[in-house]
């Protein structure tokens, strides 16, 4: 039986983050320099939109490039943003025809010029979207984001137009990359590797964890399906008990 028919469709994850990791041992295995792996990484972030999109998830986040991977050799992070822009411009008609809206979040200032040019471009064709919304973190680490997030507040309290007390959990939120979009419910990390490794730690508070060992190259539908499956068979509780739970289930 397909994997998915095994899905409930209302108890469905709304927002799934999805850590891509693996690429680079991908392509050591294949005798491969690390680029290869993240070239056929793409085939899979293609998979797992349309997977997506069938079952009728509303948000999906990926974590592409962190902060911490400008440190990377400078060849293989110049390959990378030029296999962005690459993959922005194949993908952006496919992904406006299906519905898809696409957004960005990270220190998008620290990009080249024509990769985030090619990023803009992109995100104004599909503003108009509504089926589901790709989120791409470029840049991005959630260290950065909250200390962003802080000092924007600090600036209100400064200029007088926020008291101290009145910097409560909205307030904050409000001033985070992702604001206009629900906390994550699922976060998927390929490869094997049990971290979070500085992505959305304020929003996967009580995000429910699928580590799987696929390399992020192999991961298909069936794969993200699975997470799904393992997903509908746990009990949320938010930190409350089951019956608390019940009642307070979406929030």
């Amino acid at each position: 039986m397909d994997l998915k028919e095994h899905i409930d469709e209302k108890k469905l994850p709304r927002h799934v983050a999805l850590i891509m990791d693996g690429n680079g041992r991908w392509a050591t295995q294949r005798g491969k320099e690390r680029i290869f792996g993240h070239e056929h990484g793409v085939e899979a972030v293609r998979d797992t939109v349309k997977a997506a999109a069938e079952i009728g998830i509303s948000h999906l986040t990926f974590f592409a490039f962190s902060t911490e991977n400008w440190c990377r050799p400078h060849r293989e992070v110049e390959t990378l943003m030029d296999l962005l822009v690459q993959a922005i411009k194949n993908e952006t008609p496919e992904l406006h025809e299906n519905g898809v809206r696409l957004n960005a979040i990270g220190d998008l200032e620290s990009l080249p010029e024509k990769c985030r040019r090619s990023l803009e471009e992109a995100m104004e064709t599909t503003a108009s979207n509504t089926r589901l919304h790709v989120t791409v973190a470029l840049s991005y680490s959630a260290r950065w984001e909250i200390v962003n997030a802080a000092q924007k507040i600090a600036r209100q309290v400064a200029n007088r137009t926020l008291q101290p007390d009145q910097v409560d959990e909205d307030v904050f939120v409000s001033a985070m990359e992702t604001h206009d979009i629900p906390d994550p419910d699922l976060l998927i990390r390929t490869s094997g590797e049990l971290r979070l490794s500085n992505f959305l730690l304020w929003q996967l508070a009580y995000a429910e964890l699928y580590f799987t060992p696929v390399f992020w190259p192999d991961f298909r539908k069936k794969h993200f399906y699975q997470a799904i499956i393992d997903y509908q068979r746990r009990e949320r509780r938010f930190g409350k008990v089951k019956a608390e739970a019940l009642t307070t289930k979406n929030v």
